[in-house]
């Protein structure tokens, strides 16, 4: 058989540009933070994982402009041969301090991260263990480890323990958890789940990709719980908190620069371009100077989960700036994005594989930089859509 002959009969897209009602790959004009131009008309963005709003932060916006006039737009190799750099090592020990571990490792993108990092570290004769909400990255760098993948439901500590006291003492185990919930905007119950780590011989990883400028004072949800000590390893991301592109990994000297060297997607890829490593550099320095942002997030947060509640919505068992809004249909949540978006307000429909079904939602997310109008002025369209399309 042809194996381009699923492309052909792939039909769901089609229809759904058809139909209107396609939600991905949207062409802006112009992002400028809270709001994004469409077709030349302006839409409040609620879909962003720009928590702190520091894309259009000043020293942010000037720092990539001088690294390109100071490092030019690329180093065309990986950092493994020619293309490390000072201001790359001078972001890892800034990191490495930001998150209380000894050393960090930057990468050119937070997927290869979680690529690089798990597969490194977990053979195939160990065993990783994984909440079955875990990011896709996380899922994917497990499978290319070739360990044994083990799978607990989701924040159950009760099915973890079990898991884990079936396991053979053997081998060596890995357990890795999003800090902050992408999709549902819960966060992973660390005070519980360490103490089963030590009981039963597992090193613990944490993906803060979106914990990162959030959570903790911004230095995540280990910093959140006050249990930094005893998380091994810390991953993030530049694309959300640090208004960039690439991530990292912090831990102990010795692990890192074993990620390091057996990395494949780190020795294999090209080397993050200094005006993104510049980026994020002054993304950090702006969280150290401006914690108020961290702050206002937080009220933020409160705000709209509260004023989605008083209105009628499901908001899940969200406690951050990710507010879930849960419908649980694909056609129904797909109508409410429709709606949403022509009434000026951007979210990011969610479904099956995404999400589990039956928790088919609008993914929410705000910046410490919307404006109280803005914010009411999303609240009035929701209450007025879902009461249009019947969710409220």
């Amino acid at each position: 058989m042809d194996i381009f002959k699923k492309c052909g009969e792939f039909s769901t897209v089609k229809e759904a540009r058809e139909a209107g009602t396609y939600p991905y790959f949207i062409p802006l004009d112009r992002n400028e933070g809270t709001e994004v131009v469409y077709e030349g008309r302006r839409i409040i963005m609620c879909g962003s994982n720009n928590y702190l709003g520091l894309t259009t932060h000043p020293k942010v916006r000037q720092a990539a402009k001088d690294a390109i006039d100071l490092y030019g737009t690329s180093c065309t190799g990986s950092r493994f041969l020619n293309g490390n750099m000072t201001i790359i090592e001078q972001l890892e020990r800034e990191l490495s301090e930001w998150t209380g571990k000894e050393a960090a490792l930057v990468f050119s993108t937070g997927m290869q991260v979680n690529l690089g990092t798990i597969s490194a570290l977990v053979s195939k004769d160990d065993i990783i263990i994984l909440d079955k909400e875990d990011h896709a990255s996380i899922y994917d760098g497990a499978k290319l480890s070739g360990g044994k993948i083990e799978r607990f439901r989701h924040n159950d500590i009760g099915h973890l323990e079990r898991v884990l006291k079936s396991l053979p003492e053997g081998p060596g185990k890995l357990l890795v958890v999003d800090g902050l919930f992408s999709m549902e905007g819960d966060i992973a119950p660390l005070p519980e789940i360490i103490p089963l780590c030590k009981q039963y011989g597992v090193r613990l990883m944490v993906d803060d990709a979106h914990a990162m400028g959030v959570l903790g004072g911004g230095r995540g949800t280990a910093a959140h719980f006050g249990v930094t000590e005893d998380v091994d390893l810390i991953m993030s991301t530049f694309s959300k908190s640090f208004a960039s592109i690439g991530g990292f990994v912090a831990g102990d000297a010795d692990v890192i620069d074993y990620v390091k060297h057996f990395a494949r997607s780190l020795i294999f890829s090209a080397s993050i371009p200094p005006a993104n490593t510049a980026t994020a550099l002054a993304a950090l320095q702006v969280m150290r100077e401006e914690p108020q942002r961290v702050q206002r997030l937080a009220e933020i947060a409160d705000f709209m989960r509260a004023g989605y509640k008083s209105l009628g919505f499901d908001t899940g068992n969200s406690v951050t700036p990710v507010i879930p809004i849960i419908i649980g249909e694909d056609e129904l949540t797909f109508r409410f994005w429709r709606e949403l978006f022509d009434h000026g307000v951007f979210v990011n429909p969610v479904i099956s594989p995404a999400t589990a079904p039956g928790r088919q939602l609008l993914r929410t997310s705000y910046m410490a930089t919307h404006t109280q109008a803005q914010l009411e002025k999303v609240l009035d369209i929701f209450g007025q859509v879902g009461k249009k399309v019947g969710i409220i």
